[in-house]
């Protein structure tokens, strides 16, 4: 198993020995653990062992890439039932790994044990090579929130799985094989950025930990937001609207809560001072202000803001 994982540039001394050896150019080692656990973050009847692979990869991926920093390798701990068939768990093994390819990390160690149900934890390694790090307290009043990335679209995955659709979709791949885009993380710290998150627990919610942490206020402007055909589409398929409601609108209304609260996408959303010139893919979505908390058009937002990990 251990030639189809790949061993990463910066591996000198890879699996086979009681550690690893990755070299860290920068002199500075970023590192974020994340698990997958089965029951509260996939289903086997829906997800594929290549599916929790490539999810449980790119949880930890994303969170190199938004500090800034370059992934350079993965270290993979599992705990499973004896009678997990060796293909689902050779699967899994694909998965991680085409994952760590796509970050250009390597997979240099792990560990595994039995347990009752499929538990995977995902320590991922990075190097900020020469750049600072970009962390969640930057943001100031006055600098530009901007996002790469799709946004709802694994929300909407998740609610057509529930609904029991079987049939493969965009939104159904968004949500078992997200794609964070991981070359974006130091690009933003290139271009400046001043406070940065991966939107893994809802839009709304993880700009709360920036403007937790900074101390401001973040407003986002609803009209940089739209539902596109594959979004409605979706919210009218499982959207259970008043019967004397119009129903199109709250679908549109179910659709724009999944952009805005919806997690697991591991879209990028930055904060950058005013002027920044930022490439096509990266998107303005609102601007930081004095304040505490994140608003839309200047209201609170009524409801959850994101994923409530002990709900």
């Amino acid at each position: 198993m251990r030639e189809k994982m790949p061993a990463g540039s910066l591996t000198s001394v890879g699996i086979g020995d009681d550690a690893a050896v990755v070299t860290t150019p920068s002199g500075s080692v970023v590192a974020a653990v994340d698990m997958v656990i089965e029951g509260r973050h996939f289903h086997r009847y829906w997800s594929s062992g290549y599916d929790v692979g490539v999810k449980a990869a790119a949880r930890s991926l994303a969170d190199i890439a938004a500090m800034g920093a370059v992934n350079t390798a993965l270290l993979v701990a599992l705990a499973a039932p004896g009678t997990l068939q060796v293909s689902w768990a050779t699967d899994l093994a694909a998965g991680l790994a085409a994952e760590a390819e796509r970050a250009g990390a390597g997979i240099v160690g792990g560990d595994t044990s039995r347990a009752d149900v499929v538990m995977l934890s995902v320590t991922a390694l990075g190097d900020l090579d020469g750049l600072r790090p970009v962390l969640r307290s930057g943001a100031r009043p006055g600098d530009v929130v901007a996002k790469t990335g799709a946004l709802g679209r694994s929300a909407a995955g998740l609610a057509l799985l529930t609904a029991g659709s079987t049939e493969p979709s965009v939104l159904v791949s968004a949500h078992l094989r997200p794609r964070p885009p991981y070359d974006s993380g130091p690009e933003a710290a290139r271009l400046g950025a001043t406070a940065m998150i991966d939107v893994s627990d809802g839009l709304i919610a993880d700009l709360g930990h920036v403007a937790d942490e900074s101390g401001v206020r973040v407003n986002l402007d609803a009209t940089a937001f739209t539902v596109d055909d594959v979004l409605r589409d979706a919210a009218l398929s499982v959207s259970r609207g008043p019967a004397s409601g119009d129903t199109g609108e709250y679908a549109r209304a179910l659709a724009m809560n999944w952009v805005l609260t919806g997690g697991e996408d591991h879209a990028l959303v930055a904060t950058f001072p005013p002027g920044t010139a930022l490439p096509d893919w990266w998107q303005v979505i609102g601007e930081v202000r004095e304040g505490s908390g994140v608003t839309v058009d200047n209201a609170p937002h009524q409801g959850p803001g994101g994923w409530q990990h002990f709900r």
